[in-house]
């Protein structure tokens, strides 16, 4: 007989063998998961901040683009947009007041997102503080002509005309320096200003003749955005200059350029010096800054005095290398003041200043030593009044050119055929604006020839100016014809300025109506005919013709470039909001 066995077969090993491998790949999972997730987090850690320094970085670029735009005078909207990629740069302009703007960029880069603000503003501006400004030239008026407002001259005023405020006639200062220094590129340079034993420049001279001091010229150049200066005549004190100060003028730093160039200082009053006397030029800063400082031009060929670096009222060195001397030039002597046939003030207001008036009708007080034939006598209690300096130097010239030059050049004489929108440009030839068509200037002009606007011509500023002003300058000369017309930008306080660099004779021509334009011919003679206006004059010689009317206007009394003698514009402020 058979004996079945029956065999059983254990599983619990197989499960045993399933729980143990589900165990192990749990754990092997946690165990990546822990080390994959935090390489994952720090990826994404890093990413978002590569994506958020793109964004700033773009959001930088949006402002530093827009601050180029506004500080050359080229074309810009109050939103630009810059793209980079899949990046951008969303920059929105806002004028907060005149000379003050404010910028925002936001960048943005798949979402993320930084906004960095910055404030810029236009420094001290051209104080055009009359309606008409002299040069040694003088100021005349015909029948029926006028003047609403002030004038100053540091010439004769004469003819027969009204003005409707004061009016001063300055003693005319030489037309040949008697000490003088330096020409050309200078081979040193001497900084002052940086530290306070280094705080003001001085140089001393000696005179070849005894006779009144009215005037000096300094070559000089500014670094970063400085304050304005004080020029002194003082004695000599042992070989340095001494505490009394003889006379003093301001000198405003927006005359003074980022390149050398020469400026002048009237001096507020005209002391005697006497020949052979050792006397001191001193720049008074009175601060100090190692960003924000001056240098003037120096050389070693002054046989009459010697420079020194310190401090007024203080100690004073020898410059580095020792026995430099700086550039200058020094005014003596000059004609007394002439005011004669004008009629100056109204309803009791306007007073009248020179050394002599003759054949005048003053409302106020006419102030004078001598003078016949007027409606009141002299008093005599103030001293003849002195020269100013004009509001614009010759490098603040130079500087606007090298701005036009930015935007290139057109060859030849340029004429507008419809209406057009140009700047910055240098013309070599003549801008011709006439038949009715309008230019519209988005930037500095330089018209290397002449300028000339008739028959309906119009000149305008762009939207973009805001409330500053604008500039054209010709080398040659600018004749505006009948019923020209100038416009600011829109906004309150904008205008257009015409600048002539000509000695001519008839530097600047205008005839019927004008606008919102300010005419500047330093060196040579502006004309107005019949009928003509304008907003101030600033010229060697002016003359208005019968009717010629120029109505000043207050606003001109700091008056902002968008970039030349305001200073440009500077950084207030810049900072990262979001």
């Amino acid at each position: 007989m058979k004996k079945i066995v029956k065999t059983e077969y254990k599983t619990n090993g197989g499960a045993a063998m399933m729980i143990l491998v589900f165990f192990f790949v749990f754990i092997s999972l946690t165990i990546l998961v822990g080390i994959v997730t935090p390489v994952v987090r720090e990826f994404k850690i890093v990413s978002d901040n590569f994506k958020s320094k793109q964004s700033y970085f773009l959001a930088e670029s949006g402002i530093e683009d827009v601050v180029y735009r506004i500080k050359n005078n080229l074309l810009f909207d109050t939103n630009e947009n810059l793209i980079l990629g899949d990046s951008s740069a969303t920059t929105t302009i806002t004028d907060i007041s005149s000379g003050l703007k404010e910028i925002i960029s936001l960048g943005d880069t798949n979402f993320s997102q930084r906004k960095v603000s910055t404030t810029i503003s236009t420094g001290i501006g051209v104080s055009f503080s009359y309606g008409i400004l002299t040069g040694n030239g003088g100021f005349i008026m015909d029948n029926n002509s006028k003047v609403i407002g002030s004038v100053y001259s540091n010439g004769p005023i004469t003819g027969s005309g009204f003005i409707t405020g004061s009016a001063t006639s300055a003693n005319l200062s030489s037309l040949i320096s008697d000490q003088s220094n330096g020409s050309g590129d200078p081979s040193y340079s001497i900084s002052f200003g940086k530290t306070s034993s280094t705080q003001d420049f001085a140089q001393s001279f000696k005179t070849s003749t005894t006779d009144v001091i009215n005037m000096v010229q300094l070559y000089i150049k500014k670094i970063g955005k400085p304050s304005n200066l004080t020029v002194r005549i003082t004695s000599d004190s042992n070989g340095e200059p001494s505490t009394n100060t003889l006379t003093s003028g301001s000198l405003s730093a927006s005359l003074i350029s980022d390149n050398y160039g020469w400026v002048d200082i009237p001096f507020s009053s005209n002391p005697e010096l006497t020949a052979n006397t050792t006397y001191w030029i001193v720049v008074d800063y009175g601060s100090t800054s190692d960003s924000k400082y001056y240098k003037i031009g120096a050389n070693v060929d002054y046989t009459n005095g010697i420079g020194k670096i310190g401090k007024y009222e203080g100690s004073w060195n020898n410059t580095s290398p020792s026995g430099l001397d700086g550039y200058f030039n020094l005014y003596l002597g000059g004609a007394t003041g002439l005011i004669d046939g004008i009629t100056i003030g109204e309803n009791g207001i306007g007073s009248v200043y020179a050394h002599t008036v003759n054949n005048s009708i003053i409302a106020d007080t006419n102030y004078c030593k001598v003078g016949i034939g007027n409606n009141k006598s002299c008093n005599t209690s103030r001293d003849d009044p002195v020269q100013i300096a004009m509001p614009i130097s010759d490098q603040n010239i130079l500087d606007w050119k090298d701005q036009a030059a930015i935007g290139g050049t057109i060859t030849g004489n340029y004429s507008l055929s419809s209406d057009t929108t140009l700047g910055p440009k240098k013309i070599t030839g003549d801008l011709i604006v006439s038949d009715g068509n309008t230019l519209t200037v988005s930037g500095t002009i330089w018209v290397q020839g002449n300028l000339v606007v008739d028959n309906n011509g119009i000149i305008k500023l762009s939207s973009g100016y805001g409330s500053s002003e604008g500039v054209i300058v010709a080398d040659g000369t600018i004749t505006l014809g009948n019923n020209v017309i100038f416009e600011g930008s829109g906004a309150t306080g904008s205008y257009v300025m015409a600048l002539s660099t000509s000695s001519s004779s008839s530097a600047i021509s205008l005839s019927n109506n004008s606008g919102a334009v300010t005419l500047y011919a330093a060196n040579g003679t502006i004309n107005v005919a019949n009928n003509g206006t304008a907003k101030s004059l600033t010229g060697h010689y002016i003359h208005l013709s019968n009717n010629a009317i120029i109505t000043y206007d207050s606003g001109l009394a700091n008056t902002n470039f968008v970039s030349g003698p305001s200073g440009s514009w500077s950084i207030d402020s810049w900072k990262e909001v979001e």
